[in-house]
């Protein structure tokens, strides 16, 4: 039997009365846009990110584009984001009219290497979008201190890490805008396309909202380009019931998670995983190692049921369509990882017995490190 790589099946079948309740409860009213699930999430999550708003929208790539919308950013600006991530970071500042600039990553994070953001500033900076990849937040710390310097704005890209934390505070409140996805697979999921933002700032969240629905400030008054970017009220009534067993999920995560980083730790000579910092946690998106022989290791597992994926195969600054703003990118380690980097199955439910036959497929396809690829890029 195959195992599953996320388990949405065993998460509805053990939340189902609370689903089907709130989805028939939308039947009933029959407001499936702006319905009154929409409010109520809204204040559910601002209350458990610990922000002053949380605008609901369509997608975790709507909450990025409407944030860039909502700052003003566009033609002539730039905004400084990884090159290592998934193709929406830097989709929307594309969107917008603006250029992006690829900066390099971490190898024992794969998050964006703070040290070199400076050095990518320039007059035409407007932004820096870091990404919580694999559901661990950047460096947010110290990228605030140094945009702060040049009063650059900081858009914390957390469509990965919504329930992890950096400090005391939680991700999606570690900067001056939020942005998350309940895309089905996310540890905080919906059944279709959703997403949300979340700010501290008043100015920022009433743009945001008035972009959603194409620019309205009032029913069919319109003082801003926007999109149409709600959030379906089925979809929120999803998440709804979801958010009751999110603690309990997130806390299950974690500990699938420290269970394969103590499995594999008789593996060191294999394969390296990607570090979890002490000043932070994760909400594990993605259970993610990084293995020489990816694509036999890959192959051997599918053989026997075990499913695995790659996040991601090509660097942003490798892509056909960003051609024409990769020619200044060096990001030497976004490439190294592109050619490395292999995701586990990770949920929830996944018990010991499946990760010991996950962790043991994985030794027995992986070759040995060489002392030179091990610290290629350290």
């Amino acid at each position: 039997m195959t195992i599953p790589f996320v388990d949405l099946k065993t998460q509805y079948r053990e939340l189902k009365e609370a689903i089907d309740t709130n989805i028939q409860r939308v039947l009933d009213h029959g407001q499936y846009i702006l319905g009154p699930e929409v409010s109520m999430l809204e204040q559910r999550l601002a209350a458990r990110v610990g922000t002053r708003h949380c605008i609901s929208c369509g997608s975790g790539t709507d909450a990025l584009l409407m944030s860039l919308m909502a700052l003003g950013v566009g033609p002539g600006d730039e905004v400084v984001t990884p090159s290592f991530t998934f193709i929406a970071t830097a989709e929307v500042i594309a969107l917008v009219g603006a250029t992006p600039v690829f900066v390099d990553v971490e190898q024992c994070t794969c998050n964006i290497d703070a040290t070199k953001l400076a050095a990518a500033f320039s007059p035409r900076t407007r932004a820096v979008m870091p990404v919580s990849l694999y559901g661990q937040p950047a460096d947010m710390d110290r990228i605030n201190a140094i945009a702060g310097q040049h009063a650059i704005a900081v858009i914390e890209d957390a469509a990965q890490s919504f329930g992890a934390t950096f400090g005391a505070k939680n991700s999606c409140a570690l900067s001056l805008i939020g942005c998350t996805s309940f895309f089905p697979s996310k540890p905080l999921g919906c059944y279709g396309d959703g997403g949300a933002i979340f700010t501290d700032d008043d100015a920022l969240a009433q743009a945001m909202r008035e972009i959603r629905v194409h620019g309205q400030s009032a029913r069919y008054r319109h003082t801003r380009i926007g999109i149409g970017g709600r959030m379906d009220t089925l979809q929120c009534a999803i998440v709804l019931a979801k958010l009751e067993a999110f603690e309990r999920d997130l806390a299950a995560r974690q500990a699938v998670a420290g269970r394969y980083t103590e499995l594999f730790a008789r593996h060191a000579d294999r394969l390296s995983l990607v570090e979890v910092k002490a000043d932070r946690t994760s909400a594990y998106a993605q259970y993610t190692i990084i293995v020489e022989n990816r694509d036999s290791v890959q192959k051997g597992l599918n053989a026997q049921g075990i499913p695995t994926a790659v996040h991601y195969p090509l660097p942003i600054h490798r892509q056909p369509a960003y051609a024409r703003w990769a020619s200044t990118a060096d990001c030497p380690v976004s490439d190294w990882l592109a050619a490395r980097v292999l995701s586990l199955p990770m949920h929830p439910y996944l018990d010991e017995a499946t990760q010991v036959k996950i962790v043991d497929a994985v030794a027995s396809h992986a070759g040995e490190l060489s002392a030179a690829s091990s610290t290629a890029l350290a």
